[in-house]
């Protein structure tokens, strides 16, 4: 009885935490997506507006789709200095903060994504961001 009483009390932290990154992911996709209709059409960086530099992938020299871009920030002079990436591959809501310079628009497609010369390992090492609590 008692393993599963500990089981069952596992399964409900795990859902709760599920729940709060949930949340707080809601949250940042609600205010990124807010920043950038007040931001409007004009270019934010690299020629892209914010909208767009939200719609696009992280992508390697390959290629390959290293992350999403889920929020764009700005320094204390208000100019766009780095993107919130969430990487691929590495478990469930790692985020980093990317930085612009070294990025270049690549259109593919339909597609304007961000290439970097970062590997996927690159990115790994940079220190993770944790989003805010709901």
């Amino acid at each position: 009885m008692r393993p599963l009483l500990i089981l069952g009390c596992s399964a409900a932290l795990l859902s709760a935490c599920a729940d709060k990154n949930e949340a707080a992911e809601e949250k940042l996709e609600r205010s990124a997506e807010t920043s950038a209709t007040v931001a409007g059409a004009l270019p934010a960086a690299l020629g892209l507006s914010e909208a767009q530099l939200l719609d696009a992938e992280l992508i390697g020299p390959d290629g390959k789709e290293l992350g999403d871009v889920e929020q764009v920030l700005r320094d204390a002079d208000n100019k766009v200095d780095r993107l919130l990436v969430e990487i691929e591959g590495i478990g469930p809501d790692h985020y980093v903060h990317v930085p612009i310079t070294g990025l270049k628009t690549v259109t593919r497609g339909d597609d304007t994504d961000l290439e970097t010369s970062m590997t996927s390992a690159d990115l790994a090492n940079l220190p993770e961001v944790k989003l805010p609590a709901p």
